[in-house]
């Protein structure tokens, strides 16, 4: 194998084989401590550049919940959140894009601004990374795919085994418009994120695929699964180690888990893919424990107790890229940060082509 040339990010190799890097927390976490309304979730009230109160005001259905139209609707409140992870120290973060596909959205009836969504959510991100980027310092943004409500591998009704809501073509030109208008938008880094179906993934990595072709382009590729339960395996059945080799023909930058689990019942999950996984880096971005709704966060664990399991994973030499995902915050991240700084990265064994992408 050898590791592709990249057009943007270049440096992030030679960042990751010397010092951890940080990804930022949870989007949706954040959203919820600004307690939006219906209406500021249409836009009202936002007198800020590239407000849009008056397109959405009579729109024909409720919108509070979709986060990815606030891009669009309330921009300021996108930027701040990149911004407070930045601040934090975050390396890598995520744009608003987690249910920005035509198929997500058509829960809302707005499949037809998935493509604007995109765009607007990865020129935010884009802006608030170069806000903070420093020679010694810079900051990517990482263009977010996630793995859409619909599941091409399972079906959604329990009396008919072979039904499906959705098949392969559908997923795939989804994922290519979601792909095309994020690096129009500026993404240095593209992340397959939350994947509990590996057929929705490769799906996503097809397309990706597919646009590095027709585009002349390819960007640094991170693909990062689900463990959903104590059975080690993702929702359609597969375990850590038949993911990575499902996926591995897309010669991602990086390899990795999030969400789901917290960091303490991650841990062998992650051990299984940093021992299979040896040519590549690994990711690890756990949620702040098991769900809580008594905190502050709606999960269970505060920042030192996050980092310090972070600090455990990177001290063994599992990790290249450490973050959180649901119930985490700048605080955490900011702990985290601190926690694996001492600490070196995992070592990988050599592709050929680190030393030239660098």
């Amino acid at each position: 194998m050898r590791h592709p040339h990249y057009t943007r990010a270049t440096g992030l190799p030679t960042l990751l084989s010397q010092r951890i890097a940080i990804m930022d927390g949870a989007m949706g976490t954040m959203i919820q401590r600004f307690k939006l309304s219906e209406a500021q979730y249409r836009g009202a009230g936002f007198s800020g550049e590239g407000g849009q109160a008056e397109r959405f005001a009579d729109f024909h259905r409720d919108v509070k919940g979709n986060n990815e139209l606030l891009s669009l609707t309330r921009p300021d409140i996108i930027q701040d959140i990149h911004e407070g992870y930045l601040a934090a120290g975050a390396d890598l973060i995520e744009t608003n894009t987690f249910g920005a596909t035509t198929i997500a959205q058509a829960d809302y009836d707005m499949a037809d601004l998935a493509v604007e969504m995109n765009r607007a959510s990865a020129r935010i991100a884009r802006a608030a990374c170069d806000k903070f980027s420093t020679p010694d310092k810079p900051r990517y943004a990482v263009g977010a795919l996630g793995p859409t409500p619909k599941t091409a591998s399972i079906s959604p009704d329990v009396n008919d085994p072979g039904a499906r809501n959705v098949n392969f073509e559908e997923l795939r030109h989804a994922y290519y418009e979601q792909v095309q208008a994020l690096v129009e938008g500026g993404v240095n880094v593209l992340l397959v994120e939350t994947i509990f179906d590996t057929l929705n993934a490769k799906a996503a990595l097809f397309a990706i695929d597919e646009y590095f072709e027709a585009s002349g382009e390819r960007l640094p590729l991170i693909i990062s699964g689900t463990v959903t339960d104590a059975s080690g395996r993702i929702l359609s059945g597969q375990t850590v180690t038949a993911f990575w080799h499902s996926v591995r023909h897309a010669q991602p930058l990086a390899v990795g888990l999030n969400c789901a689990l917290g960091a303490a019942l991650m841990r062998p999950y992650i051990q299984e893919l940093a021992r299979v996984a040896g040519d590549t880096f690994i990711s690890c971005y756990p949620n702040a424990g098991l769900p809580n709704p008594m905190s502050e966060t709606g999960f269970d664990e505060t920042p030192d107790v996050t980092s310090r399991l972070l600090h455990e994973f990177a001290a063994e030499g599992l990790v290249n890229i450490v973050g959180g995902c649901c119930g985490t915050t700048p605080e955490h991240i900011a702990a985290i940060g601190e926690a694996v700084l001492p600490l070196q990265p995992r070592g990988v064994h050599a592709w050929g082509g680190y030393k030239q992408a660098a």
